[in-house]
């Protein structure tokens, strides 16, 4: 990618893609989740961010608040084979992940594609699953495919979980292993409306479900030509080296049990690509970082028993780190 330039690449039919076309069409999902998640602009920007660096999203709150609505909006607005699976205790991996039938009459095992197999796949209520149906995620998550019986199955392309959990209501409940979470690129926090979005909620409501009138603004084939045009944003060496050291602090701080993990620095550095992309520039600046840090990293901590007794959280370790880290000051890229 020209970094300067607002020219991204061209792709499989010779239009041109760039970070204009980018910032459009964020602004077209965007503008169409708010139709059902109102009031909540930063939510809907993370989840973009997730989208187009490639990732998965972890969407934790207290019931009622639109939680399965903002998976809803998304999968909606984009013109893509979508899946929604309810997680409860009884649920099996083959449900998600699919399995090997035998068929009578050709004598042979087939293999039958379950929900996993969709471009967004909406997994609701992801902790009331046991740990062994939720591990069946871990493959698909971190490498687009799954394996059934000795044989490996690529995914659809793009390929996004959005999953859903209650963090208050605990009866019947797995909490999710440290490895599940990692896997997931940020988590965000829908949050009760204020009066004026609610009472805006409630008119919006009174006549009709709005997110049975929510219509697709793009489609998959033009989201993934998105994505690889933010894959290609340029990230100086002072940033990248900026995102190690953040992360890293997260593994010497006394407050922590558990550290951010490798993979979380590779998401960090994505998310801030997609960050830049949303803003309309060829390249990431430290403000992109701080922009998204706290969504990638917080559900990645331990917090140790001290730390909790304080009742000190994730989230302000993160935005204390970023306070007292040194941000460098990189130039921008020449032409």
């Amino acid at each position: 990618m020209t970094t300067t330039s607002s020219r991204a690449r061209v792709d499989g039919d010779g239009a041109a893609v760039g970070l204009a076309d980018v910032a459009d069409l964020c602004n077209r999902i965007a503008s169409n989740i708010q139709r059902i998640i109102v009031g909540k602009p930063e939510v809907v920007r993370v989840a973009l961010v997730t989208l187009l660096a490639e990732g998965h999203l972890l969407v934790e709150d207290v019931p009622g608040v639109g939680k399965t609505s903002l998976a809803k909006a998304l999968a909606r607005s984009i013109d893509c084979s979508v899946s929604r699976v309810q997680f409860t205790p009884d649920l099996l991996p083959g449900d998600i992940t699919g399995m090997s039938v035998f068929n009578r009459q050709s004598s042979e095992f087939e293999f039958r594609p379950g929900p996993v197999f969709a471009n967004l796949v909406i997994a609701d209520e992801i902790n009331r699953a046991s740990p062994k149906t939720q591990s069946a995620l871990l493959e698909c998550m971190a490498e687009n495919q799954v394996t059934i019986d000795g044989a490996t199955y690529p995914l659809a392309q793009p390929f996004m979980v959005v999953a859903t959990q209650n963090p208050i209501e605990m009866d019947g409940t797995y909490p999710l292993p440290e490895a599940q979470r990692d896997r997931f690129t940020a988590r965000v926090s829908v949050g009760y409306p204020d009066l004026s979005a609610e009472l805006a909620m409630v008119d919006e409501h009174a006549a009709a479900d709005p997110l049975e009138q929510l219509r697709p603004v793009t489609d998959a084939r033009w989201v993934s030509t998105v994505i690889d045009a933010v894959r290609r944003i340029h990230v100086a060496p002072e940033v990248r080296q900026y995102c190690v050291e953040l992360v890293g602090a997260t593994r010497r701080l006394p407050d922590l049990r558990l550290g951010a993990s490798p993979r979380s620095t590779l998401q960090l550095v994505r998310a801030a690509k997609a960050q830049a992309a949303l803003a309309g520039r060829g390249f990431v600046v430290p403000d992109d970082v701080q922009a998204v840090a706290v969504p990638v990293l917080a559900h990645r901590l331990l917090l140790s028993p001290d730390a909790v007794a304080s009742r000190r959280s994730a989230i302000d370790i993160v935005r204390g780190l970023l306070g007292r880290q040194a941000v460098p000051a990189p130039s921008r890229p020449g032409p």
